[in-house]
């Protein structure tokens, strides 16, 4: 079965019609043979007035939750848009470049989310960043940024917010999280340059990378109806809150300082204490080099699950409940 949805060179969301759900190839880039490469958007317009919601997932190519929770929560759209005020975009796959290739970065070997919101006149992935950002984030009232965690390492299910706006916080309340860190977003990644640019931004990291987990996508649908449904955009989700968020005033990762093979004790979402022993690193041979002790107390948000560390690599992130 072939794609089905419709190549566009701008995207006006005027023109689309309301009370349907409509799929895009949004073009974006060009290969070196010349090839067009289309952007997939989703977009759900509702029959009646409210904002507009985006959903992105895959900025990280390898990083797949999202987008599963972007395919399910417009499987459930296209059977009722008549219930929606406002219009719902959908982005399930950010970076097609890293997607295609099973990897993180853009294939230009940039971090996408970190250059946000990129150049007009810049490298690769600069210009797929810029063009991104302001054909598709422009459109935007509020944003839910999907992620999951890197190669070799796992995620809680947390947010990252900027708890100090209130209607940020109360998105990221709403999105029922395991645990959630305050994080202004300044600096360039996605959420960061649409925050920047008025549009109500925050980040989920919904797990581990390079697959499906069913479990922290359905409990990231939950949230996200939550969101919906305070927004006035569809009706009151009757399904109750699945956590107690931690709240995290900051968070850090700490890194070892030599190198070996990584054993890391403690279990995401994890209470530790100060002293607490929370890695060891051997060697080749099975000899002890190092154990690492948590600086203080707080709570595992992610961890490294690979035991091949080099001088600098990550052990665990912590953070600091408020």
């Amino acid at each position: 079965m072939s794609l089905d949805y419709t190549k566009v060179s701008n995207f006006d969301l005027e023109s689309l019609t309301p009370g349907k759900v409509t799929r895009l190839g949004l073009e974006i880039m060009e290969s070196p043979l010349g090839v067009i490469t289309y952007l997939p958007l989703m977009v759900a317009k509702g029959a009646h007035p409210g904002p507009v919601v985006g959903f992105t997932a895959a900025v990280h190519g390898n990083e797949l939750n999202g987008i599963r929770v972007i395919h399910k929560l417009f499987k459930e759209l296209d059977s009722d848009v008549s219930q929606l005020s406002g219009i719902i975009i959908g982005v399930p796959i950010v970076n097609i470049p890293g997607y295609m290739r099973n990897q993180r970065e853009f294939n230009d070997g940039f971090d996408l989310n970190r250059i946000m919101p990129g150049k007009a006149d810049g490298n690769s992935s600069e210009q797929f960043a810029y063009k991104f950002i302001n054909t598709v984030i422009a459109k935007m009232d509020y944003l839910i940024d999907l992620h999951t965690a890197s190669f070799g390492r796992v995620n809680s299910l947390y947010v990252r917010a900027n708890m100090e706006d209130d209607e940020v916080a109360k998105m990221a309340y709403l999105q029922d999280p395991q645990i959630i860190v305050n994080n202004k977003g300044e600096d360039n990644s996605l959420r960061g340059a649409a925050s920047r640019m008025g549009v109500k931004s925050i980040t989920v990291e919904v797990g581990d990378p390079q697959k499906f987990q069913r479990k922290l996508i359905k409990f990231s649908l939950v949230g996200i109806h939550n969101i919906l449904s305070s927004l006035n955009m569809l009706p009151l989700d009757e399904e109750g809150s699945e956590y107690d968020p931690v709240i995290c005033g900051r968070s850090y990762w700490m890194y070892t300082d030599r190198g070996g093979m990584l054993e890391v004790y403690p279990d995401v979402c994890e209470c530790v204490k100060k002293g607490q022993k929370v890695a060891q690193l051997t060697n080749a041979f099975g000899d002890l080099l190092k154990e690492y002790f948590s600086p203080e107390d707080g709570v595992v948000v992610g961890r490294s699950t690979n035991p091949v560390s080099q001088t600098g690599g990550r052990i665990l992130h912590l953070g600091v409940p408020k």
